[in-house]
């Protein structure tokens, strides 16, 4: 799923790309991928794409005198750049492709998505605000007021494991599972901790581990070409993705939590005392 590194790395490609450029065609090949309905999607059409913008995990296309093209990739959502685009129409079928963009240039990007939940959405809209998941959005966790002290404020109360809290994108916007997993494995804390649980000491360090890890990652992916953001995103991974391996810090064996539809990584010396966290959905198996 691409986070918030690789969706502001896209922001920044697209925003060299797009920027002065008319939008000639807005294919959909899924119909699915449609949110919105009024304005319609050929409203952007003729239109110059004066900006591109990060919400969070949303890119946001804004148009001259326009509407905004607002697109989530989702968990298996990808941007592909095409130059040239392939000529003649798409054609609908099972295929990856939900959505082509066109450019007067003869240039344009496809939006595509992997496997059989099709989450990938595009909104059209006068401002991005009125995008559900943009309005709910918390605070961005690079901005420069994002300091120690919101942070605190923020996880003051909260019950839930510290792992859920970060990827609530009503708490801070932008962090999924891999960077979640990430952050915590550099702050070597538990994922399991109560988030509201947090001494200042700890609150010190998941802060510098959130800030540290996120802005490393974009660096990272900054210039970039959008077909590579996902192969760098994995190789700057320590411990997400990485069960079985060791643990570049300590040399422990990087352990795994499944759960239904996801799956956390860590590591035991560096983040829970040498302890290995409770694997429920290997335990019925075991039964």
């Amino acid at each position: 799923m691409p986070e918030l590194p690789e969706v502001e790395a896209l922001k920044d490609f697209l925003t060299e790309h797009l920027t002065g450029h008319e939008i000639v065609r807005v294919l959909p090949v899924a119909i699915s991928v449609l949110k919105t309905y009024d304005p319609p999607v050929t409203a952007v059409e003729g239109r110059e794409v004066t900006a591109v913008r990060r919400y969070g995990k949303f890119l946001a296309l804004a148009t001259d005198g326009g509407p905004y093209l607002v697109t989530h990739l989702a968990r298996a959502g990808w941007l592909q750049w095409r130059d040239p685009l392939p000529g003649g129409p798409p054609r609908p079928g099972r295929g990856p492709l939900a959505l082509r963009v066109a450019l007067e240039t003869g240039a344009g990007f496809d939006l595509t998505e992997a496997g059989t939940q099709k989450r990938l959405a595009v909104y059209v809209v006068a401002d991005p605000g009125e995008v559900a998941g943009i309005a709910r959005l918390g605070p961005d966790p690079l901005a420069d007021d994002f300091d120690e002290r919101r942070l605190a404020d923020l996880l003051a109360g909260e019950r839930r494991r510290i792992k859920g809290a970060l990827r609530d994108q009503g708490l801070i916007a932008g962090v999924g599972n891999a960077y979640s997993d990430e952050i915590l494995h550099a702050a070597r804390m538990s994922p399991y901790k109560p988030a509201g649980s947090l001494t200042p000491e700890e609150t010190t360090r998941l802060y510098e581990a959130l800030r540290t890890t996120l802005a490393e990652a974009v660096e990272r992916s900054r210039g970039v070409a959008a077909g590579r953001l996902k192969a760098e995103k994995k190789s700057g991974l320590r411990v997400h993705g990485r069960t079985g391996e060791a643990c570049p810090v300590c040399g422990d064996t990087v352990r795994e939590v499944s759960f239904s539809d996801s799956s956390l990584q860590y590591c035991p010396t560096c983040q829970t005392g040498g302890r290995p966290l409770a694997d429920r959905r290997l335990s019925r198996l075991l039964k």
